[in-house]
């Protein structure tokens, strides 16, 4: 049986994490990055693509993050509730 209820994503109940927590300099992977943008994975994915988030930087072949201070930028500029 499941830990949470299928409406409950345990990774989501800290979306409203404080961003004072992230030091604008470090890089961020991408579940940090849904923690503190209120959008799901194909939603951040598609955004990027379209150019309305962050491009993402490859440290490696397998690794992507991003700069803590575009999504800081991205965070303090947009109400994501519409």
């Amino acid at each position: 049986m499941a830990k949470y209820p299928s409406s409950a994503n345990p990774r989501r109940a800290n979306a409203t994490a404080p961003a004072l927590l992230v030091n604008p300099q470090s890089m961020l992977r991408l579940p940090r990055v849904l923690d503190l943008v209120p959008v799901g994975k194909s939603a951040w994915w598609a955004g990027v693509k379209a150019g309305k988030f962050p491009r993402p930087v490859k440290l490696s072949n397998r690794i992507t993050a991003w700069r803590a201070r575009d999504i800081l930028a991205l965070t303090e500029g947009n109400n994501f509730d519409e």
